[in-house]
């Protein structure tokens, strides 16, 4: 039987991902509403430094799952974490119109319970245990387990963006700005975005990133590392490197950014995934 396999728009770009299926997030800015295929990031940065109003992003409706999933087939979805974005809730809705109509239909949702990065490499990982030809049950027992020790880190280069898509108050942003202050955002291993620390300027910031994988539990030699990058590549390719120096990954990939993590990252930002 054909296996297929459907993600959201959080899942970023690279050669592994160009040709999944994606079903897209709706992205507002000054009530225009942007569908996030194939999305121009760098008009779409204009756009949001532009605009003095709150940036809005609303998940696909059911429907648009409904016309990427195949009844005939095996199907896999991936989507952002539930904590994060209606997304998960509305691939379910998907899910159970199906099975009303083909009851015998196989569908599993996989709540990656990250985003950008983390989200990328958890459909690379699904896409790779379908080529093995797995049977459903391993491929879903497998990627579970990877969600499950699958860490998330992030840097941003504003807090701007944040607090125009109300994240955070304008007076935070403004004043982690003036400070130089620089959070390291991470997820908390249920998809809800914490605070993990604070550092004084962006270069200590990115060197306290490289020296916190460090305090993780990695398998370094069986464990792929991921970066999306918002038109950013020189400094992706250079914490690539800085992590290259000190740990022995088994891979690092780079992503460019859907627009979805684009809106969220925004410009110069930085998300990795381990």
């Amino acid at each position: 039987m054909e296996t297929n396999l459907v993600v959201d728009s959080c899942v970023d770009f690279n050669e592994d991902t160009e040709n999944i299926p994606r079903v897209p997030f709706r992205i507002l800015i000054d009530e225009e509403e942007i569908i996030d295929e194939d999305t121009d990031i760098i008009e779409l940065i204009r756009k949001m430094k532009n605009s003095k109003s709150h940036i809005k992003t609303a998940c696909a409706p059911p429907e648009d799952f409904i016309n990427k999933i195949k009844t005939q087939a095996n199907n896999f979805v991936v989507t952002i974490s539930s904590q994060l974005s209606g997304s998960y809730n509305s691939a379910m809705v998907a899910v159970e119109t199906i099975k009303e109509k083909f009851p015998e239909a196989f569908i599993h949702i996989f709540d990656s319970k990250t985003a950008a990065a983390g989200e990328t490499l958890i459909a690379i990982k699904v896409k790779q245990l379908i080529e093995e030809n797995l049977k459903p049950h391993e491929i879903i027992e497998q990627t579970e387990k990877y969600i499950s020790k699958l860490s998330t880190l992030f840097i941003l280069d504003s807090l701007d963006n944040l607090a125009k898509n109300g994240r955070i108050s304008n007076f935070k942003a403004t004043l982690a700005n003036i400070m130089n202050i620089v959070p390291i955002m991470g997820e908390d291993g249920e998809g809800r975005i914490i605070l993990k620390e604070k550092v004084r300027g962006k270069k200590k910031a990115f060197s306290r990133l490289v020296d916190m994988l460090a305090e993780y539990n990695i398998d370094f030699e069986n464990t792929v590392l991921g970066i999306t990058h918002v038109n950013c590549l020189e400094k992706a390719e250079n914490l690539r490197d800085d992590i290259k120096a000190k740990y022995n990954f088994k891979e690092i990939k780079i992503f460019d950014p859907a627009g979805l993590s684009s809106v969220y990252a925004y410009d110069g930002g930085i998300v990795i995934a381990f």
